[in-house]
């Protein structure tokens, strides 16, 4: 085992900095001078109202100093990492909040001996003071069916103590009432934590072992040891493992819960877990609460009181009736509350119908019409003459990419093959291109796939209703922007737009030159292509998975350019044009 590597500036100095950011960089919060003690701005709006207080060792940020804000905290008290706070720094902010108008100070306390300790005797050297003063402790904890002496321990849960007494004291509730409904609230409160890794304090090894392959359950948030080692199951598996036993009747510490219950949901990441397992656990969490006929009324999912870097989560579960619910909804500047909405979950659609396929063009896919013949022949021979270049097109992109230009192409003509032997071609060309595009699209895949569809789709309009060769014309250079305005590329950038632009510019020919000379611009246009394609041996490529290879080693055509004029030279070659 080794020191874990942590991006701080010092052991000795990190819990004083971490305030400090949070609170330079929250204008709602003020740090107390000379203690480690994190206090509202905005003091005197606790004039005529309950001031809360709250806190512990540091390394469970967003908590505590996260919670501060109106509707919420007044005041939190950071200890050491890992370490409950000094009774002197407590009773600082017990004064600090007193002083600043609160009717009285009610502390919010997590159930560990040191926190219960230094907050109690600040509690009683207040009380000396004249502060009327009230402490309320959170013991949430359901790891244990038999809790020692010391009793359940305070975890996440307390979060949804701060938010439920801060909504209160914001409504104006005097302080025996508050400490009498969050009493009774603790009762329906339960969590429980699973870990896939220990955490470490800084400067130290990490807290205990954990063999490859194998998860903590019932853990505290300190590392402490849980209840129960075992082998890494899925998210649906640990999930209904944690809330089976959350609400094990045999057990003292477990939460009663029927079906019918409302409860808020919590699931909180202990510090590193990712963002997409967080939310595969929350649906699992959801789903298994309502196989059971829970009510699902509020969910949170997040970072709420961590351990370090400890990879693992605490399930917490409230029961909750329609004023918790209220409370639980009050606004409040909290920093790291979240902003949830006050909408019931369970019961909800969570998903809806996509939109139907727009309705069928007014010409049906499989009228044929003049043009059918034709466009089939040149489709075979395109088809034809890319599956013959496969092998070259692959040795080409081995020079500059992955190697499997040829293999990608022969994807899509080999579909455009394939629907062409169970297909008529429809008299419209575009509804033809609309069609490739689709097939494209579906088929071949990769940044090609989606080159080539938008090419396809982007043409299709300028075909509607027209097919002479400036329509055609119009389509290959509507194309052609779709591809510069989406891939970013431009002429120059080694790509295929080497190729296909020059081309297209030629075509634009066809709109104005007499019919017979129509087989001559499509012969220039193909030459132009063909140059282009040529012209990329000698070009650094500023586009593409070419971009990435030193210039010196890319001395090959590019193979989406060769690609592109392969396809101009097959249309040319079908429509009777030169060889």
């Amino acid at each position: 085992m080794e020191v874990q590597k942590k991006l701080l500036n010092s052991v000795e100095h990190c819990v004083d900095e971490a305030l400090s950011g949070i609170v330079s960089s929250n204008a709602g919060l003020v740090l107390l001078e000379g203690h480690r003690v994190v206090v509202r701005s905005d003091l005197g709006a606790l004039k005529g109202r309950v001031a809360l207080l709250s806190g512990g060792g540091s390394g469970h940020e967003p908590a505590h100093a996260g919670y501060v804000g109106a509707g919420m905290l007044s005041g939190a008290v950071a200890g050491a990492v890992f370490a409950s706070p000094p009774p002197a720094s407590v009773l600082a902010a017990i004064l600090a909040l007193w002083q600043g108008g609160a009717t009285g100070v009610l502390l919010i306390v997590k159930n560990y001996t040191g926190d219960r300790l230094n907050f109690g005797l600040a509690l009683e050297q207040a009380r000396t003071k004249g502060v009327p003063i009230a402490m309320v402790i959170v013991a949430d904890d359901c790891a244990f069916a038999q809790p020692s002496k010391a009793g359940r321990r305070g975890l996440c849960g307390t979060v949804l103590v701060h938010k439920l007494a801060g909504a209160m004291a914001e409504e104006g509730w005097p302080l025996n009432e508050i400490v009498t409904k969050v009493t009774e609230a603790v009762k329906g409160i339960g969590t429980l934590g699973v870990s896939l890794s220990p955490c470490s304090v800084p400067g130290c090894l990490p807290s205990f072992q954990l063999p490859p392959g194998e998860m903590e359950l019932g853990l505290g948030i300190h590392g402490e040891p849980g209840i129960k080692r075992s082998k890494v199951a899925s998210a649906d598996e640990v999930v209904k493992t944690m809330i089976d036993h959350i609400t094990d009747p045999s057990s003292q510490s477990h939460l009663s819960l029927r079906p019918g219950d409302s409860v808020v949901l919590c699931v909180n990441n202990l510090g590193a877990l990712s963002c997409l397992e967080m939310a595969v656990v929350t649906r699992a969490a959801i789903t298994c609460l309502e196989g059971r006929g829970v009510q699902v009324q509020r969910v949170m999912s997040g970072a709420f009181m961590t351990s370090l870097e400890m990879a693992g989560l605490s399930l917490t579960l409230m029961r909750a009736d329609t004023d918790m619910l209220r409370l639980f909804d009050a606004k409040t500047t909290a920093p790291a509350w979240p902003n949830l909405s006050s909408a019931a979950l369970s019961g909800r659609h969570c998903s809806i119908e996509p939109p139907e396929k727009a309705s069928a063009p007014v010409e049906p896919a499989d009228q044929e019409g003049p043009l059918s013949d034709v466009m089939r022949k040149v489709l075979e021979k395109v088809c034809t003459d890319l599956l013959h270049r496969q092998e070259e097109l692959n040795a080409l992109d081995r020079a500059s990419g992955d190697g499997d230009c040829g293999n990608t192409h022969a994807l899509a003509f080999s579909a455009i093959q394939e629907w062409l032997g169970g297909h008529v071609v429809p008299g419209s060309p575009g509804q033809l291109l609309s069609t490739l595009a689709e097939l494209v699209q579906e088929r071949m895949g990769g940044s090609s796939g989606a080159l080539y569809s938008l090419f396809l789709t982007a043409a299709s309009p300028s075909m509607k209703g027209r097919s002479d060769p400036a329509a055609w014309a119009d389509a290959v250079h509507a194309g052609t922007e779709a591809m510069r305005r989406y891939g970013g590329a431009d002429p120059g950038d080694r790509t295929m737009l080497d190729a296909l632009c020059p081309a297209a510019d030629e075509l634009r020919e066809l709109s104005s030159v007499p019919s017979g000379d129509m087989m001559a611009v499509l012969q220039k246009a193909v030459e132009k292509a063909e140059l282009g394609a040529e012209s990329t041996r000698g070009l650094t490529a500023k586009a593409g998975r070419a971009s990435y290879i030193a210039t010196e080693r890319v001395t090959l055509p590019d193979p989406g350019a060769v690609a592109i004029a392969t396809i101009l030279r097959s249309v040319l070659v079908a429509l009777g044009g030169s060889k």
